[in-house]
């Protein structure tokens, strides 16, 4: 990382309280972008303050906000930046912290924005690709289920389509549901029940690997997607890895990076 630069990338995640994920999944991106962007400075800033909160009380770790982060470039003497999120849609989170950032723009020189995961559907053909490579060995008929995290807004159709998508590029055994809108699990245990697979391997379509995997997808509680699933009666084996970990999508968030500050 160049110090003596004005030129910075802001790489903005929503966060995580699970060291382990953490280190497997946004610090591995960060490090992707800091390697193939030498001449900047790279920063970080992370958008739930209650993670941020939690790690504080809990471990003395500090991470800044988006507006922390900024305040502390201006100190450093920044004058061109490159926001990156590392958020899967270009959803509610994400414009809040767009909002954030452009209430900052007279104190820079430009301001440009990287997309989010998915935002078009090149984005979501590579992002099938760098699943499939990471679960290349699912035997017919097993299945894979991903847990995505869902939205109430209108974006949110974005899973639908990628289901729908994987199944029309060959990938019949893959299915994506989301915790907190459409489809649900019940959706998807109608649908997994029907494809009726030999075993099912079942991880998040997320960042990291936090709460919503360790409770909602793998917890013991009843409600729990891997419980509904083996209460339907199924054998499932649950993958605790963020999709931080798969070599394809951190390259997709360096990619995006590089679309923004070309576009300076």
């Amino acid at each position: 990382m160049n110090q003596q630069t004005d030129k910075a990338i802001l790489v903005v995640s929503f966060g995580t309280s699970y060291e382990a994920s953490r280190k497997a999944t946004i610090e591995k991106i960060e490090q992707d972008i800091a390697d193939a962007f030498g001449d900047h400075r790279i920063y970080r800033a992370w958008t739930s303050k209650m993670i941020i909160s939690v790690l504080k009380k809990r471990d003395n770790y500090i991470v800044p906000t988006v507006k922390e982060a900024l305040e502390q470039m201006i100190a450093d003497g920044i004058r061109e930046v490159a926001v990156q999120p590392t958020h899967i849609l270009d959803g509610i989170e994400n414009h809040v912290m767009k909002e954030e950032v452009l209430s900052y723009k007279e104190s820079f020189d430009k301001i440009v924005f990287g997309t989010p995961l998915l935002t078009s559907p090149e984005d979501e053909q590579k992002a099938i690709e760098a699943v499939n490579s990471e679960f290349s060995d699912l035997k017919d008929p097993e299945a894979l289920v991903l847990m995505g995290h869902g939205t109430t807004h209108q974006v949110n159709v974005v899973y639908a389509g990628l289901d729908k998508k994987f199944k029309t590029s060959g990938h019949s055994n893959v299915f994506i549901g989301t915790v907190e809108a459409e489809p649900t699990i019940q959706d998807l245990v109608r649908e997994v029940s029907a494809f009726q697979p030999s075993k099912i391997y079942m991880t998040p379509f997320m960042i990291v690997a936090g709460d919503h995997a360790h409770n909602d997808m793998a917890g013991d509680s009843p409600n729990s997607w891997v419980c509904q699933f083996k209460e339907a009666g199924f054998e499932v084996c649950p993958v605790l890895k963020g999709l931080g970990e798969y070599p394809g999508i951190r390259a997709m968030f360096v990619e995006h990076a590089r679309e923004a500050i070309t576009s300076m």
